[in-house]
């Protein structure tokens, strides 16, 4: 099984929010948009400055990236 590790990107900073092994990418990235629905519960004040989590693989690759304020289905 894959190894993923999960940042909080704000602006070009990364802030380590842990590493998990997973099944794949797919299970990786409903554990990230989790992560940021939980983070801006917590701190709210990160959906405007534009945050989100990233998911980065074993080599360090992104694979997935979800926002922590998520554009509504009516604006897209």
């Amino acid at each position: 099984m894959p190894y993923y590790s999960f940042d909080l990107v704000d602006g070009e900073e990364f802030k380590n929010q842990g590493e998990i092994i997973l099944e794949d990418i797919e299970v990786a990235s409903d554990r990230a948009v989790q992560l940021a629905s939980e983070l801006s519960q917590v701190k709210p004040e990160l959906q405007r400055k534009g945050c989100s989590v990233r998911v980065t693989d074993r080599d360090h690759n992104e694979v997935y990236r979800t926002p922590l304020d998520p554009v509504p289905a009516w604006r897209r």
